[in-house]
């Protein structure tokens, strides 16, 4: 049986293609269920949109702001500009790393605000929560159901920091699909034939566009 389900963006997949790396603190000595944590993240955000859509459809861009406050706080953007790198962080000049993750930040609010421009009746079914014991990895499972579509099941691959204590999504697998590696073989493919500016400057270009947000029943 699943757990209650949340209402989403009708581009919400295109959020789980384009990648997301979310942090969930544990509070004081108590840790929380990293499960539990993705879920308040996602109502948050949600209850937002949903509270500002005529601001949105008046500022598209608007919605950069919400993601900056409601999903960034929570995105471990270096872990993930580094991971994407891949094989290319040993070889790239060392100063360019810090452009790279500035502008693959960017690049995430950008993408998160994209695939959430377009608000609609989804929904996302988290499988029941799971006894995390004092495991340093799991995984978090759940369903993306629209009305008319088939079911697309989605797992988010967590860790846990020994530094830190937080719970850390690494990676998303959409039927069967590494979306984390599906960005590193995307970047990788750039910087082996034109170097680590020709990556920056395709996330400048991608952060440079004005948002647009489709009509609403």
């Amino acid at each position: 049986m699943l757990a209650k389900p949340l209402t989403a963006a009708k581009a919400l997949l295109q959020t789980m293609l384009l990648t997301m790396v979310v942090s969930f603190n544990t509070y004081g000595n108590e840790p929380q269920n990293p499960q539990v944590l993705l879920e308040q993240v996602a109502n948050a955000t949600f209850a937002r949109i949903e509270q500002e859509k005529q601001q949105i459809a008046t500022d598209p861009n608007h919605l950069r702001s919400i993601m900056e406050q409601e999903l960034m706080p929570h995105v471990d953007h270096r872990f993930a500009a580094f991971k994407v790198l891949g094989k290319h962080f040993r070889t790239v000049p060392k100063d360019k790393l810090p452009e790279f993750v500035s502008e693959f930040r960017q690049y995430l609010v950008s993408n998160f605000a994209v695939a959430l421009a377009s608000y609609d009746g989804q929904e996302v079914l988290f499988q029941p929560i799971q006894d995390i014991g004092k495991g340093k990895e799991m995984s978090v499972k759940a369903i993306i159901r629209e009305s008319g579509r088939p079911d697309i099941n989605i797992t988010f691959k967590l860790r846990k920091s020994k530094k830190t204590q937080q719970w850390k999504t690494y990676d998303l697998v959409a039927e069967g699909i590494s979306l984390l590696s599906s960005k590193r073989n995307e970047f990788s493919s750039l910087i082996r034939q034109q170097g680590i500016q020709a990556a920056i400057d395709a996330m400048k270009n991608k952060n440079g566009e004005e948002l647009t947000v489709a009509a609403r029943n």
